[in-house]
């Protein structure tokens, strides 16, 4: 009992809220250790981030021949795919987003540079819905409509994964 009134008042007596440690029992390490930088997976990691460049690549061309849903289908790969690189989610949907984002910005863009008239149907599509009748909104619209096919399929493919055995 009296051990416990020497320890009262002093900085990190108790450890609240920390049930790692037992009495007297001193820190051995940062508590905080970022899963994205473990040196085991870099391997991994580079070839999710090679199947992500090549995802946006493949909306590109989906984007061009006219297949709205490729957003959905590479993201259903990412979500296979993530049970070889292994990352957490909130790391893994920005870049599925980023790469849905890559994948129908760059055509859209590209092709309103070369001379089409998309402007006008992206301005008539957002009045329609009742949005703000700009070309931008519209176009933000339709690049929103794929990052979130992406991210449903990248949910999905993370559904149909199979896990690793637990230890």
């Amino acid at each position: 009992m009296t051990a416990e009134f020497k320890r009262l008042g002093r900085r990190g007596a108790y450890r609240l809220g920390d049930l790692r440690y037992k009495a007297g029992q001193e820190p051995g390490g940062p508590a905080f250790r970022p899963r994205f930088t473990r040196p085991d997976r870099s391997a991994a990691t580079s070839v999710w981030l090679l199947g992500l460049l090549a995802g946006s690549v493949v909306i590109i061309a989906g984007t061009a021949l006219g297949l709205w849903f490729m957003p959905f289908a590479v993201g259903l790969l990412a979500g296979v795919a993530n049970g070889v690189g292994r990352w957490p989610p909130r790391v893994a949907m920005p870049a599925v987003a980023a790469t849905a984002t890559a994948g129908w910005a760059i055509p859209l863009g590209w092709s309103v540079l070369r001379g089409a008239a998309y402007g006008p149907v992206a301005r008539e599509i957002a009045a329609q819905v009742g949005l703000p009748g700009y070309a931008a909104v519209g176009m933000i619209a339709v690049v929103l409509v794929a990052v979130i096919q992406a991210l449903v399929g990248y949910w999905l493919g993370r559904a149909l994964a199979p896990r690793p055995a637990s230890r």
